[in-house]
């Protein structure tokens, strides 16, 4: 049988979602807890990897279990009970044998967070020490959704097969000294949204100009682009699946 889980999550304190040795993680931290209250071993995959200290407002996992009925939402009570306060279990229920948290997944969504005035009470935001100029980051942030191959913005010497994304939505708002950049792709490669973030504030900050960014992601050279943006102000927010297979979750 196979169940979903949905949560949330403060990055803070874990080393990104995957496991990882000698390091804390949300997927560690499921797997331990749930197997437990299940009396069984239980491997929980995710929707995606974050990286450390990187936060989801919304994340989808599922795993697998020989029983052949559970109570879900008592499950979902006892799992709220003994993992870490800084997850939150949102949703807990059986889905189709076909659903894949991270191979179903249409669409991801990316928020990223940036204030240019300090703030003692708020931690997961970038603070900016200096003014930038809106406009000419939402200018160069335009013409990313003209490319597909992002290897500019890719960490180094990963595992996947290619660097091309479909980005739909490139997106800031300003509000006051707040900013929000938000970012949806169909897949997103490991540091390119914090990579994309650090490159436009150079941007606004007039290091660059905005059509820069056409030759960066053209040249398909991490060397190019800017500083990565750091892990605290980004949130992965939301996750798109077909409806057949998450329908009543929305």
């Amino acid at each position: 049988m196979r169940y979903l889980v949905r949560l949330k999550y403060n990055g803070s304190e874990f080393n990104g979602w995957q496991i990882q040795p000698n390091a804390p993680s949300v997927q560690e931290i499921l797997e331990q807890k749930l197997s437990m209250l299940l009396n069984e071993e239980i491997k929980v995959i995710g929707c995606g990897r974050t990286d450390t200290g990187v936060h989801a407002a919304d994340f989808y996992a599922h795993f697998d279990t020989e029983k052949e009925a559970i109570d879900s939402d008592n499950l979902k009570y006892k799992l709220n009970a003994v993992v870490s306060n800084s997850i939150a279990i949102t949703e807990l229920r059986k889905v189709p044998d076909e659903f894949h948290a991270r191979f179903s997944a249409t669409s991801r969504e990316y928020k990223y967070y940036i204030t240019l005035s300090k703030n003692p009470f708020n931690d997961n935001v970038w603070w900016v020490r200096q003014s930038v100029d809106v406009a000419a980051m939402k200018e160069a942030g335009s013409y990313i959704l003209n490319y597909k191959d992002f290897t500019s913005f890719s960490k180094l010497h990963t595992d996947v097969n290619n660097n091309l994304c479909a980005v739909t939505k490139v997106d800031l708002e300003c509000m006051g000294d707040d900013i929000v950049l938000t970012i949806a792709a169909n897949r997103f490669l490991r540091n390119m949204v914090r990579a994309i973030v650090g490159t436009l504030v150079e941007i606004g900050q007039g290091k660059r100009e905005p059509q820069d960014i056409k030759r960066i992601i053209e040249a398909e050279d991490r060397g190019e682009a800017g500083v990565s943006a750091p892990a605290q102000g980004l949130f992965l927010n939301k996750i798109i699946y077909p409806t057949e297979l998450i329908k009543g979750l929305e």
